[in-house]
């Protein structure tokens, strides 16, 4: 695993690699399945907002409380009740991006040690603040491949 330090770089660079990600897709292809049983890019862009919430509430807990416990997050789940055909794809974006600028002077604030505080996953079971700082910093390039896969899917 990274250091901290490299880590938090990574984080705080994530929403300009979803930026880039999302630069040619127009509205009308932001609700398209040019991959059949796969997100539209509005689901995915939600997606990671929704995530952003979720994992900036974990690292808080894990830092402010004695081994806190989290509950699974379906995206499935939240998908499904929360609306996203109604997003605005710029304001969930908006949410990823201020939530980083948010959590960052806070990770990088964050002593050694504490990158070993614990929660405990209500599936997954004890998880650092590392583990989760680790999660949360892969989750955008993980889904911005996605992204680049269904645009070059719409290019053909």
């Amino acid at each position: 695993m990274p250091e901290a330090h490299t880590l938090i770089d990574e984080y705080a660079r994530g929403s300009s690699e979803l930026r880039a990600a999302l630069q040619t897709v127009s509205e009308h292809e932001l609700d398209l399945r040019p991959i059949a049983g796969k997100w539209s890019i509005r689901e995915v862009v939600c997606h990671l907002a929704d995530s952003e919430i979720v994992y900036a509430d974990r690292i808080k807990r894990v830092l402010a409380e004695d081994n806190p416990t989290f509950f699974e997050a379906d995206p499935d789940q939240f998908r499904q009740a929360l609306w996203v055909e109604n997003r605005n794809v710029e304001n969930e974006f908006n949410v990823v991006t201020r939530i980083r600028e948010h959590m960052e002077p806070i990770l990088r604030s964050v002593r050694r040690e504490d990158f070993d505080r614990m929660g405990q996953h209500s599936l997954d079971g004890p998880m650092t603040l590392m583990t989760l700082l680790s999660r949360i910093t892969g989750h955008i390039p993980h889904h911005v491949r996605f992204v680049e896969e269904k645009v070059a899917a719409m290019r053909r």
